[in-house]
């Protein structure tokens, strides 16, 4: 049984690594010496971390959950090596030191700030497909 919890122990300890990293991207998001294209890319990955929407929904046997194991670590690696070293050094360092009600508090604001960016995308598709569905070119007797 023991092997069992150490393995248990082992992935609960990876997912804290990943919740900091996630925490890390965000302040360095934030930081103005970060260059654009990497903020561009901390930012979708820090949205699609804490977004409840999944790009391939978890009831899905085995695929459900490899987004999540692949997407998410691919995604976080990138933006790591687009910041500098420095810079996500310090970031690390402070999301070690938030204090685990503050880290929720801002999960709790940035997934309600990805569901009404959900939202508001799905109500632009609606609004755009109605008008696409009306839209009647010029020129065509009928």
């Amino acid at each position: 049984m023991t092997s069992g919890s150490g393995r248990m122990e082992r992935w609960k300890a990876r997912v804290r690594v990943l919740k900091t990293e996630v925490h890390a991207l965000f302040l360095a998001y934030r930081d103005p010496r970060v260059p654009w294209q990497a903020k561009l890319v901390a930012a979708l990955v820090v949205a699609y971390a804490v977004s409840p929407i999944d790009l391939i929904p978890d009831f899905i046997p085995v695929l459900g959950y490899l987004d999540d194991l692949i997407i998410l670590p691919l995604g976080i690696l990138l933006a790591v090596k687009m910041i500098p070293v420095e810079v996500m050094e310090a970031c690390r360092a402070r999301a070690g030191e938030t204090s685990p009600e503050k880290k929720k508090t801002s999960a709790v604001i940035g997934a309600v700030i990805v569901v009404v960016v959900w939202i508001l995308i799905m109500v632009a598709a609606v609004v755009f497909g109605n008008k696409l569905m009306a839209w009647q070119p010029s020129g065509i007797i009928g």
